[in-house]
């Protein structure tokens, strides 16, 4: 497997080799700076400030950063089902929810019926 390459230009993303959450090595790979000195001072600034600002913003860029995409490299199948999934990630959720919506509705479908009194006279007239 190789990093996502972004032609267009530069992408900030988590690290996936990173040493805890792969912030400081995304921000490093983002501006061309080594992660030996962002981690220096993102270390300096955690003294320096009491800790806790420095701790929220790295755990909040940790939410909010997404993860360093890969692509398999093995053949060629796998990368189009890698780029498949991708970029139709939003229309597999819309699928799921409507197919969420479809079994909800069945369901409700099925409690009406075997709920209602004409359910309870047919299973006796048939027993």
């Amino acid at each position: 497997m190789r990093r996502h390459d972004d032609s267009t230009g530069r992408r900030l993303y988590r690290s996936r080799n990173g040493v805890i959450c792969g912030v400081c090595r995304g921000l490093a790979e983002y501006s061309a700076i080594g992660v030996g000195w962002v981690r220096f001072f993102t270390i300096m600034l955690f003294f320096f400030t009491g800790m806790w600002p420095i701790l929220v913003l790295y755990f909040l860029g940790c939410l909010l950063m997404k993860p360093e995409p890969v692509i398999p490299l093995e053949n060629e199948y796998q990368r189009d089902f890698y780029d498949n999934y991708v970029s139709s990630r939003s229309r597999t959720l819309r699928d799921l929810k409507r197919r969420f919506s479809n079994l909800d509705r069945r369901m409700c479908r099925m409690e009406d019926r075997v709920t209602s009194k004409d359910f309870e006279w047919e299973r006796r007239l048939n027993t």
